[in-house]
């Protein structure tokens, strides 16, 4: 296959976020229900995204159904205990969709070098993959959950890497979240904070 113009890319595989990269949540019922109930916007999602609470979730020693029973300790006094077991549940089944441009972006980047998911998430990514037939996208997926690390633990790039059989300075990472970019790039990948779809292109140039 003819490499692009400039010779070989700078990576021999893609190292991929999920959240906010591929995937992208409708908060919009939480939000409302967090108004009628009289919490201030985003009440909900600083007391599940604190650490002591997310933490557990994301390395696979609760389930999602235990996360949401914390989420509902911490609203707790906040909101009477139904709404706050209410407001749990629905941000742990918040509706999502797809980025379709950066889907079609890692497909054709996918072509060319090995695609592996590397995502702080829950057990449930499996089947959310699977709903937004995803399931085929990469050759794959390390989850937090699943292997008991979450970003920015480096063993969990390293891991990544291993899967897409390369060495980590061989690696492109994208994420959204600027203290897991600057992880990889310690660890000598070419990493990309991403927060538009042109960024993606961007980094991806090389390949496509």
């Amino acid at each position: 296959m003819t490499e692009p113009t400039g010779g070989r890319p700078p990576f021999d595989a893609v190292l991929c976020d999920v959240d906010n990269v591929i995937r992208f949540y409708d908060n919009s019922g939480l939000l409302a229900l967090e108004r009628t109930a009289g919490l201030a916007e985003g009440t909900t999602m600083k007391v599940a995204f604190a650490p002591d609470v997310d933490l557990p979730v994301l390395l696979g020693q609760v389930t999602p159904r235990e996360w949401v029973e914390s989420i509902a300790a911490g609203l707790a006094g906040l909101v009477p205990d139904d709404t706050a077991w209410e407001l749990g549940s629905t941000l742990l089944e918040l509706p999502f969709r797809a980025d379709e441009d950066v889907v079609a972006l890692l497909r054709r980047a996918r072509i060319r070098v090995p695609l592996v998911l590397v995502t702080n998430a829950t057990l449930a990514l499996e089947d959310d993959l699977a709903g937004l037939g995803l399931a085929d996208l990469a050759d794959d997926v390390v989850s937090s959950a699943r292997v008991g690390l979450a970003k920015p633990d480096p063993r969990i790039f390293r891991l990544a890497a291993s899967r897409a059989g390369v060495r980590p300075e061989r690696c492109l990472f994208v994420d959204d979240t600027e203290e897991n970019v600057t992880a990889a790039e310690a660890l000598g990948m070419t990493a990309v904070h991403f927060r538009e779809t042109a960024d993606l292109e961007k980094a991806l140039a090389p390949l496509l």
